[in-house]
């Protein structure tokens, strides 16, 4: 009998610990990456060309500029709205490779590439180190 209460006592508190670490490293991993911040921008006739009036022909370069355009330059499109990662000239040149980690449609990328839409712009990370954005045209 003692036996099997000494089981039963150390199974329970095994099955405690190996339910605690569980729930814990679940909240580390919901935490982990999650929404840093989200904006909208028109993207205009002056973010199809960059600084030295060459036509940009990537999705990324466009969106690069329209920030830099923002930020930099000063030139922005009735409604456009800020953000503070991309004020920041490193996160600005790390966006290529954040929209490789994220998604946008095929769709979606031509369309920017001709100019004239609204983007909807979401930047996950952790912290103020982002990972991947998710970019979608709106109406």
């Amino acid at each position: 009998m003692r036996s099997f209460v000494t089981s039963a006592v150390f199974g329970f508190s095994f099955g405690l610990s190996a339910l605690s670490a569980l729930a814990q490293s679940s909240v580390t991993v919901e935490h982990s990456n999650g929404l840093i911040e989200s904006y909208r921008a028109y993207i205009g006739r002056d973010d199809l060309f960059n600084s030295s009036g060459v036509r940009l022909t990537k999705p990324w370069q466009i969106i690069r500029q329209d920030r830099a355009n923002f930020y930099v330059y000063g030139i922005r499109d009735r409604d456009d709205e800020a953000d503070t990662f991309f004020a920041d000239a490193a996160n600005r040149q790390a966006l290529e490779v954040m929209l490789r980690n994220g998604s946008m449609s095929g769709e979606a990328a031509r369309m920017i590439v001709q100019g004239g839409v609204w983007i909807d712009v979401e930047i996950y990370g952790r912290g103020s180190s982002g990972r991947w954005i998710n970019v979608t045209v709106r109406d």
